[in-house]
């Protein structure tokens, strides 16, 4: 009888990189999505940085972001353009979605807050957020543009987000259990399922 064993390849990495220039902002992405939550940070503006660290650490994503946006006319460019070129680089990354669990979802606190996040890498991109800040803005992040930053990731990694904040009276802290939950969703529906590793996660056979 034999005993020779067979052992499955191993999966590719999942890394990538992309920079992304325009007149208003020069940015730089490189994800790892089977990292640690390592990030090293720098799009100036203090509150933002925290917000995508919140993305790493909670994601298990190695993130490195490197932006020089208009910042002497506001935050808009650059925090809506880290959004487009993070998409990409999540895209790139993910390649064919084959073993993938897909679906994603996170519920996360923070003294009186509360939000959830569910994702889908379905490949056509939808975002429905209901979010009520109770401030304008958190130090130099203007919060309407929590919305601009989460438009431009599902533009552009091509999913579908439901982001909702059902509770909180302190805006930081809406911000970041929103941020938070959204890395925890993306960790699960990043991870490769090694019951379906090779199959694409659709009765359609694409994604």
């Amino acid at each position: 009888m034999s005993t020779d064993l067979v052992l499955s390849p191993a999966p590719a990495a999942r890394i990538a990189e992309v920079s992304r220039n325009t007149k208003e902002t020069q940015i730089r992405v490189r994800v790892n999505l089977d990292g640690t939550g390592e990030a090293r940070l720098n799009t100036g503006i203090g509150f933002f940085d925290h917000m995508l660290d919140q993305i790493a650490r909670h994601g298990l994503i190695d993130l490195e972001i490197e932006a020089k946006g208009d910042l002497h006319i506001d935050g808009h460019h650059t925090v809506e353009d880290v959004g487009i070129t993070l998409g990409l680089a999540v895209a790139q990354a993910v390649g064919d979605k084959k073993g993938l669990t897909r679906y994603g979802h996170s519920y996360v606190p923070l003294d009186e807050a509360l939000s959830r996040v569910v994702v889908d890498f379905s490949g056509r991109p939808g975002l429905a957020m209901d979010v009520k800040f109770t401030a304008g803005s958190i130090g130099a992040f203007d919060t309407q543009l929590a919305f601009e930053f989460f438009q431009g990731f599902v533009n552009h990694a091509l999913v579908s987000l439901h982001v909702d904040n059902l509770k909180g009276h302190n805006a930081h802290h809406q911000c970041e259990t929103i941020f938070k939950a959204f890395g925890r969703a993306l960790r699960m529906a990043l991870t490769l399922d090694p019951r379906s590793l090779g199959v694409i996660p659709s009765t359609k056979g694409s994604l």
